[in-house]
């Protein structure tokens, strides 16, 4: 059922002009986790949603758990950010992801990245984007690794760090890992 709006004014009765939505734009990050094998899930999933449009930045290491080729949207990846800029003039990827960005979903979120991130540390495509994101756009962020690394004393510190640029933690879940452990 769709919500009620009353009758544009100067139009008659039972009449309407469509007035097109605004696509919303959401990026996805993507890390080195074994949790990044279900990218190709979560994008399917996020493209149901009517009005959505979804981007990928991969880190090199997540790239050897799924296929790019079952990625049915645009994938950036580092190489991508070095053969865009040629010169003073050219746009800079990373920029123009944050600026296309309406919203960032960091899904998995390595332990790698997270101690980069938490310490600022910007050396990859995806890295750089987070460096250079725009505070007043959401950001959220799944955090995904063993649970010996998880339950490390730094992991909290990390993630704490994250949310205090303001990013938000979708929080892991206990299940049987990969690995065989089960944990979070």
């Amino acid at each position: 059922m769709e919500p009620f709006s009353p009758p544009e004014a100067g139009v008659p009765e039972g009449k309407s002009f469509s007035v097109p939505q605004k696509k919303r734009h959401v990026l996805v990050g993507v890390t080195g986790s074994v949790a990044a094998l279900k990218l190709p899930l979560l994008v399917a999933e996020l493209l149901k949603i009517t009005g959505l449009e979804v981007k990928v930045v991969t880190t090199e290491r997540a790239k050897h758990f799924y296929s790019a080729q079952e990625i049915p949207v645009t994938l950036y990846s580092d190489e991508d950010e070095w053969q865009l800029w040629r010169g003073r003039s050219d746009p800079v990827l990373h920029i123009e992801l944050r600026r296309w960005a309406d919203l960032m979903v960091v899904a998995p979120l390595d332990a790698n990245t997270l101690a980069k991130l938490a310490n600022g540390i910007c050396d990859n495509l995806l890295t750089c984007v987070i460096r250079a994101w725009d505070l007043s756009k959401p950001l959220l962020f799944c955090p995904a690794m063993n649970t010996a690394m998880w339950e490390h004393p730094i992991t909290a510190q990390q993630v704490e760090q994250l949310k205090g640029f303001g990013y938000t933690e979708i929080p892991c879940v206990v299940k049987k890992l990969v690995c065989g452990d089960e944990g979070q």
